[in-house]
């Protein structure tokens, strides 16, 4: 960042000057808008070089009046060249500022990151979940792997992130760390939160992340095919906790909740909607958005089925939800049973709810994205982007309006 700044030392008269000594200013200027100070000292005008901006003579106090001056200048181009090495903006006011010690406290990455993951910490649930966090912390170890490799050390001033740093720290994700492109996104993400957190305070200058595009593209949603919701549903199971476990993945396949929100739904969240049937009436965890479901028959005939389970019936809640991994490892022998040789996870309900049960059946996607809770419409584009089903079929349509011509 180049700068330049001129100084002037110079004699001011006061008010009510009646002769003598005058005291000694100086001027920093730069670019075009100055900043005036006292050096401090007073000479006598007769004695003063205005063109040189220092005390005439050889006596020993001319000398040590000039050296005095000699020194402040030394400092304003100390101070001048800190603002420059540390990346900051050089005007008359920091560089005043930086000179007389009033400069603000430097502001290091890691320092801001932790002090903002102490805070996640401290609101786990309250607003962040533990998996929230756990994103942060590992966005941090990432970083300080980063700092060390490419600049030796473990935390740098924020003034001094750029461009470069930003597209480094991309690269070192996924050369160094082989994260893939999503995944490195979303530390990338992290980031740039703390950046805005200092440009809304600004303690930065500029926005490193101005010129940055991710390259990252987001990974196709898998899901059930009707085919294969039917064979996990209509499959007989002997196995009690196969049983329960297929019941509560085949109800979120019919309502799109997630884990999180299924195992916290209360039988209070269920209740008479403005067509007369049973609604689901909740609250998304992850971003508190309102979710409302009309209940399709399927998952009205699981609900029903669980009306008297004993830990239903002491907890308040809707079905009996064991633990994700638990959930996970069941529907993976439920997969094998069934045979469906997609990788069956407890998320793929959702995005079998998204696709073969309310896109596929031209549910619009607006429909869609409020049931979903999702926060922006884009999000639930994804979906609508892999149904070949869904082309086939409008396609299907206009075939025969060609045949009919």
């Amino acid at each position: 960042m180049k700068s330049n700044f001129h100084l002037l030392f110079y004699l001011r008269k006061q008010k009510n000057y009646k002769g003598g000594s005058m005291a000694i200013y100086m001027r920093i200027t730069v670019n075009g808008k100055r900043a005036d100070m006292s050096a401090g000292r007073e000479c006598d005008p007769a004695k003063w070089n205005d063109h040189a901006g220092r005390a005439i003579g050889t006596k020993e106090e001319t000398r040590a009046l000039n050296n005095y001056l000699d020194s402040l200048q030394t400092k304003i181009r100390s101070a001048h060249q800190t603002l420059i090495d540390t990346n900051q903006r050089v005007t008359t006011a920091s560089l005043q500022n930086q000179f007389t010690g009033k400069a603000e406290k430097s502001r290091y990455l890691m320092q801001l990151l932790r002090e903002h993951n102490a805070k996640v910490k401290a609101l786990i649930g309250n607003g962040f979940e533990e998996n929230t966090l756990k994103g942060y912390n590992t966005t941090e170890k990432h970083l300080t792997g980063f700092l060390q490799k490419e600049f030796g050390k473990t935390d740098m001033e924020i003034n001094q992130l750029n461009h470069a740093f930003i597209t480094g720290f991309e690269f070192y994700l996924k050369a160094e760390c082989k994260i893939s492109g999503v995944s490195a996104a979303k530390y990338i993400k992290h980031l740039k939160k703390i950046v805005n957190h200092c440009l809304a305070n600004n303690w930065l200058p500029t926005n490193p992340f101005i010129n940055f595009k991710s390259t990252a593209k987001a990974k196709e949603r898998t899901y059930l095919t009707q085919q294969e919701l039917d064979a996990i549903a209509n499959k007989k199971l002997t196995i009690e906790r196969l049983h329960q476990v297929r019941d509560i993945f085949v109800f979120c396949c019919y309502t799109g909740l997630s884990y999180a929100d299924i195992k916290k739904l209360k039988r209070s969240e269920v209740a008479i909607g403005m067509d007369g049937d049973k609604w689901i009436f909740t609250s998304r965890q992850k971003t508190d958005t309102s979710s409302r479901i009309p209940l399709l028959p399927v998952a009205l005939t699981i609900l029903n089925s669980y009306q008297d389970h004993p830990q239903c019936e002491n907890k308040g809640l809707l079905l009996p939800v064991l633990s994700n991994q638990k959930m996970n490892a069941y529907l993976k022998e439920i997969g094998d049973l069934c045979g469906v040789v997609k990788h069956l996870t407890f998320h793929l309900a959702r995005h079998t709810f998204a696709t073969t049960v309310t896109l596929s059946n031209n549910v619009p996607i607006e429909t869609v994205s409020k049931m979903l809770g999702h926060t922006n419409i884009k999000t639930t584009q994804h979906y609508a982007k892999i149904l070949d089903l869904k082309v086939s079929h409008d396609m299907g349509l206009l075939k025969q309006k060609y045949k009919a011509i």
